[in-house]
């Protein structure tokens, strides 16, 4: 496993960003990023809670093996109440998002409560703050990822954002990493904002330890080897 044991708690409402220890004995129990991520949705929210409320909350996650070798690990989830269904809405995507969160130190990103005015979430690795979003607030993902990149003079910085549809509360908005991979199913953007958050950007650099590097490596090169023989996955 390669929890960092860590979660960052953000209270929009308060403008605060608080670290606190992941819960390891769910962690165990309910393996796996949106196991965890429903299991702590589940115990902080009232099952009747309106979507687009304050009360309810948003959590972005990342899973035990996110940020090391093993194939098709490099995925995080976003998980709240969904503004579309009104269930739980688990929604998970690739690209290198969910890497640079788990490589900042933190397994798991909670949102409660509503931003006044529009902000966007700055992570680098212990340093988290919210930020005016005022200047990005009515543009498009790309434009909002690349104008982040650029302010803070870092391209290597990691953004998931929403565009003008999850402003608006559309109902199937989504959530965009990495320019074109989306955390796309049951209206988790349009969660994203109407909380008035409009970005997470992350730059991590503190590595990822695994607990036990040689037998995971065992394990991780026979799967690599499985999949490069097969004739579909063997392409890529």
């Amino acid at each position: 496993m390669a929890w960092a044991r860590n979660v960052l708690r953000v209270n929009l409402t308060a403008g605060t960003c608080t670290n606190e220890p992941l819960n390891m004995d769910w962690a165990m129990k309910y393996l796996g990023q949106r196991g965890l991520a429903t299991k702590y949705l589940y115990e902080e929210i009232d099952p009747k809670v309106d979507p687009l409320s304050p009360d309810n909350k948003l959590i972005m996650t990342t899973g035990p093996l996110t940020g090391t070798m093993a194939s098709t690990a490099g995925r995080y989830s976003v998980v709240t109440k969904g503004a579309l269904t009104g269930a739980i809405a688990c929604s998970n995507s690739g690209g290198f998002f969910g890497n640079e969160m788990k490589n900042a130190g933190y397994d798991m990103i909670i949102f409660e409560g509503k931003a006044p005015k529009p902000v966007y979430l700055l992570v680098q690795d212990d340093s988290a703050q919210l930020v005016d979003a005022a200047g990005f607030w009515g543009k498009s993902v790309w434009d909002t990822e690349e104008g982040i990149k650029a302010k803070h003079g870092d391209p290597q910085i990691r953004v998931a954002s929403i565009g003008i549809s999850g402003e608006k509360g559309c109902k199937f908005a989504c959530v965009v990493n990495d320019m074109h991979r989306a955390a796309g199913r049951s209206g988790v953007g349009t969660v994203m904002g109407s909380k008035n958050l409009k970005a997470v950007a992350i730059r991590g650099t503190k590595g990822v330890k695994v607990e036990d590097f040689a037998a995971f490596a065992q394990v991780t090169n026979a799967a690599k080897a499985v999949l490069a023989e097969n004739a579909v996955t063997g392409q890529g």
